[in-house]
């Protein structure tokens, strides 16, 4: 059941990402703001890849994937 909150989780904050980048990023090309969302969005994903120390299983993954 813990699969329902994260998914709640997630659906809450993508709305709110979303939401957030209209009202902060006003004025800016949206090309731009797009840029500055992905790499947000890169770093927070990386640092969930480091914090759960799942780096180790890069190696296993093959040049076919």
């Amino acid at each position: 059941m813990m699969w329902a909150v994260f998914a709640l989780l997630s659906a809450v904050f993508a709305a709110l990402t979303s939401i957030l980048a209209k009202v902060g990023i006003e004025g800016v090309n949206s090309n731009l703001a797009t840029a500055l969302r992905t790499v947000v969005v890169l770093a927070m994903a990386w640092g969930m890849v480091f914090l759960t120390g799942a780096q180790h299983g890069i190696v296993n993954i093959s040049r076919k994937s």
